[in-house]
């Protein structure tokens, strides 16, 4: 590995500049999208909740760590969300070159590994075209390894480094899994004789680590949301392990988790034969398999088969990947192997595709007037349009303090789009039914009737039947939706 430091005046080359603005220019039609993908509409939601001063997890809740709500809040709204992601996009492809630069001699190298990262991060392939937690953790990550693996690393480098991964964690969870990459290539290349100042080092990363998760610890335990904070945010990710398998909640716990401990085995023994062939390998190689192992086995943490996930692993097979197209020795025979089973992972768990040529032909045929708004939108889905003429109506009939409540797949859009907030803490219907339930949640609305109760035909609540009877009439219906507005008391 090249004994250089990363910190040098910021200079890029030409062909960054022009990769950088291909990034921005694929990134156009995603400024344009409607309020559809559930994700992004859960984040604004959540994001308007902390605008109007709820306490995340105890007032409105999901289940990832704060940074990602606390973006949506400061964008405001989906454009302003996008354009956050490009520019956020753009760094991380920048700090992405700085490190291909640092590891590579070979410029040739470097530039096919970073136009295949950007591609990778910013195509509707993976999903790049979407705000999603992957695409901003990596690159804090990105950054930490830079300050990891600079020649002259220091204590304080060394500290920064895991708070900036730490950071990342505060995106999403599973980017805690970036730091074993990095201790396993201490022992690899320091050898147990040194292991000593690898305990030392590894302590000094993980106090960095934990200490800006710490600093949200006490910011909720003073917001008198500890307990809600940690069981959201970390405890309930826990059973999205193997949650894919719902038939297999009954059975015991070992059998319930072995394909988890299968891959938790292929990681150790993936990085025992790395250790065995140590002095045979290149350091980049060692690092690249690691970070590959380990991204893996984040990326196969739930076992859903979303196309972001992968994102997390894109470091790694971009270098990979560049390697095998520009590099002429052993080595290059054998990325063949960890891109085997970067490849083997979508097939497995049979990941949705997504395709990069239909979204960009339609966008063009949107920008050309070949189709027109409302053929757009329901392009994404066809409840698009009709949450839209919800949100218009709800919006001109309603005070921003009313709240309201929807029971369908779709709830979160509607609630970002009319910015209008449901009267309990959950906002999509897998959270009542996975973290509460019904009753429970009729109850409470019951309890804090909202001004208007949207159902769907297709979606039926028959625990408000009751409660719609004696205070609700039948005000408008849109589509599937029948909207009902509390009745005014005299």
């Amino acid at each position: 590995m090249p004994k250089k430091s990363w910190i040098h005046k910021i200079h890029l080359p030409a062909w960054v500049v022009g990769v950088l603005a291909l990034v921005f220019i694929l990134r156009i039609p995603s400024f344009f999208e409607p309020y559809y993908y559930g994700d992004e509409m859960i984040y604004l939601t959540l994001g308007q909740g902390v605008g109007q001063g709820l306490t995340l997890y105890k007032d409105i809740h999901d289940n990832k760590p704060p940074l990602l709500y606390l973006m949506a809040a400061a964008a405001g709204n989906l454009f302003w969300f996008k354009v956050i992601l490009t520019f956020w996009s753009l760094l991380t492809v920048t700090f992405f070159f700085k490190l291909a630069k640092l590891l590579f001699k070979s410029e040739k190298t470097v530039k096919v590994a970073t136009i295949i990262f950007a591609l990778l991060t910013t195509l509707p392939l993976l999903e790049g075209n979407t705000v999603n937690a992957e695409l901003f953790m990596i690159g804090p990550s990105i950054i930490a390894f830079l300050l990891l693996l600079d020649e002259k690393l220091t204590s304080k480098k060394i500290f920064l480094a895991g708070f900036l991964f730490g950071i990342a964690a505060l995106f999403k969870t599973p980017a805690l899994f970036d730091v074993p990459i990095i201790v396993f290539y201490w022992l690899v290349t320091e050898g147990l004789t040194n292991w000593k100042k690898v305990f030392k080092d590894t302590l000094l990363l993980l106090s960095g680590f934990i200490f800006p998760i710490l600093l949200t610890f006490v910011w909720y335990f003073f917001r008198g949301a500890l307990p809600e904070y940690v069981k959201a945010a970390f405890l309930q990710n826990v059973g999205y392990l193997s949650s894919f398998r719902p038939g297999d909640i009954q059975k015991p716990f070992i059998i319930r988790n072995a394909p988890l401990f299968t891959r938790a085995f292929v990681v150790f023994i993936g990085s025992a034969i790395l250790w065995f062939f140590r002095k045979k390998l290149s350091k980049n190689f060692v690092l690249f398999s690691l970070w590959t192992l380990f991204a893996l086995f984040a990326v196969t943490l739930s076992e859903r088969p979303y196309p972001h996930y992968l994102i997390q692993a894109a470091v790694p097979i971009s270098f990979f990947m560049a390697m095998f197209f520009t590099e002429k020795s052993f080595e290059q025979a054998l990325v063949v192997l960890p891109l085997a089973l970067v490849f083997f992972v979508p097939v497995y768990y049979k990941y949705y595709n997504y395709s990069s040529y239909a979204y960009y032909l339609r966008f063009i045929n949107f920008a050309t007037g070949k189709i027109n708004k409302l053929t757009y939108f329901s392009s994404f889905a066809s409840t698009v349009n009709r949450n839209y003429e919800i949100a218009n109506f709800l919006v001109s009939s309603s005070f921003a303090s009313d709240r309201v409540f929807m029971w369908d797949t779709d709830s979160a859009a509607v609630y970002a789009l009319s910015r209008r907030l449901p009267p309990i803490k959950y906002v999509v219907d897998y959270h009542i039914n996975d973290f509460s339930g019904k009753s429970e949640v009729a109850k409470q609305i019951e309890a804090n009737p909202p001004k208007f109760i949207i159902l769907t035909t297709k979606y039926q609540y028959l625990e408000l039947n009751e409660l719609i009877k004696e205070k609700y009439i039948l005000i408008q219906q849109v589509e599937d939706a029948d909207i009902y507005v509390k009745k005014t008391t005299t």
